[in-house]
């Protein structure tokens, strides 16, 4: 469920229009909406009721600092992959001991900043990286809390480029290997083994693969106290899916998750951290683009906008789909057409969709991508000397826009010209 509906005619978010927007900050934008990002969020805390735990949202998925401090404000935590996420979390207002660091590639200036501002824990991926964390906490006189990301070899049935939990992918310590490396963890002094860290991929449409990677974690805690380690806390990832069509199977709810998770690891006492980030923000952020053209071609009609590749990349980085929807609402039973919808950058990969079947729109009428918010304004560039574009936040009856579009003197001037031209 999210907050964008027609209301007489006229796509809203929540109880503002957006074609009221669009005319105050142009197009193309993101627009979000508080009351879904706040459902969301409540959905996983609700799952996960009766079980010490804590929900952190995997801020990668959308980092702006107003989404940060809507969902920091009501009881997330934050999971973090480089420094300037824990810089951005902490700017929201979030505390350290609500921080988890996630990543194969932390640096040694990240971890010596996340020591000094207060992390909750590293999931640490590799014995490099643990010696260097070690070497670390030791040199400023901390201990390092740390769980162990071990890969369990599942196959989370996803994309290919979001997988993470099969033996060939980067992340994680092979699960066979796990009591080996826990062993030497153990040994060094500036760490405190907590727990036992676990993520299989992203976009997971069916709880199977959970269940299998969390019979492996169940296994593997009960060897690992077995041989004196306290494992206390599990940290399971995030990866549950979002439907992007309409007429897709609907992914598992968030209760069913978290019942899946209490009858497979309840019987542990450890406390449970859940990673959400595509679930929470995917369905309560679209983007708002207007046509600019309406193009025949020599087998195929183009609509061209001007949103492109450079604002949203998911469509030609993952061939994922969007659903996209006319801003004004289409009259009952109107004659659907079939388009190529396309951007203005100069590749063909500056495709949205194609033969897509959808109501007429004419130039100047604006369309809006469903299911935007996750992987859309993260991932943006100034590709084409193409502003990045706003992103606007709704509450109620109100909006606010929490980035503003940049002018093309501000892009140019970042540039710095050299003495000798």
């Amino acid at each position: 469920m999210d907050h964008f509906l027609y209301r007489d005619g006229v796509l809203h978010a929540e109880d503002v229009s957006v074609p009221e927007i669009a005319a105050a900050v142009g197009t193309p934008f993101y627009l979000y909406s508080t009351a879904t990002l706040l459902r969301h969020f409540r959905l996983f805390d609700e799952a996960l009721d009766g079980m010490d735990h804590l929900v952190c949202y995997a801020m990668k998925a959308a980092s702006n600092q107003a989404i940060l401090k809507t969902l920091a404000q009501a009881g997330a935590g934050m999971d973090v992959v480089s420094g300037g996420e824990y810089l951005r979390a902490k700017a929201a207002g979030v505390p350290g001991d609500k921080i988890v660091f996630s990543g194969v590639g932390k640096t040694a200036a990240e971890i010596r900043l996340a020591l000094e501002g207060g992390i909750r824990q590293f999931n640490v991926e590799s014995e490099p990286e643990m010696e260097v964390l070690n070497a670390a906490a030791l040199e400023m006189g901390v201990t390092a809390p740390i769980t162990i990301r071990v890969n369990p070899d599942v196959d989370a049935k996803t994309h290919a480029k979001i997988a993470t939990g099969k033996s060939e992918n980067k992340f994680g310590i092979p699960i066979s290997r796990a009591r080996e490396v826990y062993a030497l963890a153990a040994s060094m002094k500036g760490l405190e083994v907590i727990g036992i860290d676990v993520h299989i991929g992203s976009q997971l449409t069916e709880l199977a693969p959970f269940e299998a990677a969390y019979d492996k974690v169940a296994e593997l805690t009960e060897q690992l106290r077995a041989e004196g380690h306290n494992i206390r806390r599990l940290d399971l990832g995030g990866g549950l899916g979002i439907p992007y069509a309409r007429d897709n199977q609907a992914p598992p709810l968030p209760s069913d998750y978290g019942a899946m998770i209490k009858r497979k690891l309840g019987h542990l006492g450890c406390e449970i951290e859940i990673e959400p980030g595509r679930l929470i923000v995917g369905n309560a952020g679209i983007m708002v683009s207007e046509v600019i053209y309406v193009k025949s071609g020599e087998d195929r009609d183009f609509l061209i906008i001007d949103g492109a590749m450079n604002d949203l990349i998911r469509p030609a980085m993952y061939e994922a789909y969007h659903d996209i929807i006319p801003v004004v609402e289409p009259d009952p039973g109107v004659e659907q057409v079939k388009f190529d919808i396309v951007g203005p950058v100069c590749e063909t990969g500056d495709t949205f969709a194609r033969a897509r079947i959808m109501p007429p729109v004419a130039a100047g009428e604006r369309v809006a991508f469903r299911s935007a918010g996750a992987y859309g304004a993260v991932m943006s560039s100034e590709y084409n000397s193409r502003p990045l574009i706003p992103e606007v936040l709704v509450h109620e009856d109100q909006f606010a826009v929490i980035r503003p579009r940049p002018t093309f003197d501000e892009m140019i001037k970042r540039d710095t010209i050299p003495t000798w031209l």
